[in-house]
């Protein structure tokens, strides 16, 4: 397990590179959207790699770096890449980055990803920002001992994603005739696709759509303080509501086919959060 003397270093060793830069926002890019980082202002990259403690992300669409900038006129700690549960990393490993985000100032986060689909109503290529998710696993980066300087032993759960920031985002949709959807993300391990029984019993359970990310690092961040927006593109309907295979290459094509209306909401967004 991670002491926080180790979140303590991995922030100094990034101190040393972006030196009196301290972000005001962490923004966790998914499969497909790491563009986004692309044209960051005075761009500084440091891959994962040269980071102590942070996993190498080996996920297909997945850059594996943090970039630090301008965006909109905010200060930015772009993560081109994450890392998942199904390549072998423990909640821990994957709530550390935004662990180190706070310490390096970051006050609020940004959360994508690329989803299947499960609501009926919903259509594939279209945006949804996440109001609540379902853990089924129940498997936290909370888990071990608690660090109060980061937050409470029993943290509340109750607003994960930050009610202001979902206006904020709907409002701009609004006005750029941006499809917004909202609703429950559903967290599994992957890497498999879920099965139709699956999909089938997480419709049951609420759920509008379904990820291998973006739980862990939620949990961790509001267990944090900071405040989130969570924005999921449905890449694809998910197993058994359409007669055809759902492939990885899909995934990407959808991410690249919705790179103009995504950047346009969070750009906006980052002006007005």
């Amino acid at each position: 397990m991670f002491r926080y003397e180790d979140y303590v270093a991995s922030a100094a060793s990034i101190r040393e590179k972006i030196e009196e830069f301290a972000p005001d926002f962490l923004m966790i890019l998914g499969s497909g959207l790491g563009f986004l980082a692309d044209g960051m202002e005075g761009a500084i990259r440091i891959p994962y790699a040269q980071i102590p403690g942070f996993a190498p992300s080996t996920a297909p669409g997945h850059a594996g770096r943090l970039v630090f900038g301008g965006l909109s006129g905010r200060r930015v700690m772009a993560m081109q890449g994450r890392m998942h549960a199904y390549e072998g990393y423990s909640q821990e490993q994957l709530a550390f980055p935004v662990r180190v985000a706070k310490l390096l100032g970051a006050q609020g986060m940004v959360v994508t990803n690329a989803c299947g689909g499960i609501n009926e109503r919903f259509s594939a290529g279209e945006l949804m920002a996440i109001t609540d998710f379902i853990n089924p696993s129940q498997a936290s980066p909370l888990t071990g001992p608690n660090e109060p300087r980061f937050g409470e032993r029993f943290c509340d759960m109750g607003d994960v994603f930050t009610g202001s920031y979902r206006e904020i985002a709907a409002r701009i949709a609004q006005k750029l005739n941006i499809v917004l959807r909202e609703g429950v993300y559903c967290y599994a391990h992957g890497p498999q696709f879920e099965t139709p029984a699956e999909i089938r019993s997480f419709r049951i359970l609420g759920a509008d759509a379904v990820g291998m990310s973006t739980v862990p690092e939620s949990i961790a961040a509001h267990h944090c303080g900071m405040r989130i927006l969570g924005v999921t593109l449905i890449a694809n309907m998910a197993a058994g509501m359409l007669p055809k295979p759902l492939s990885e290459r899909e995934v990407l094509e959808a991410a690249a086919e919705a790179q103009p209306r995504f950047s346009k909401l969070i750009l906006e967004f980052l002006k007005e959060a």
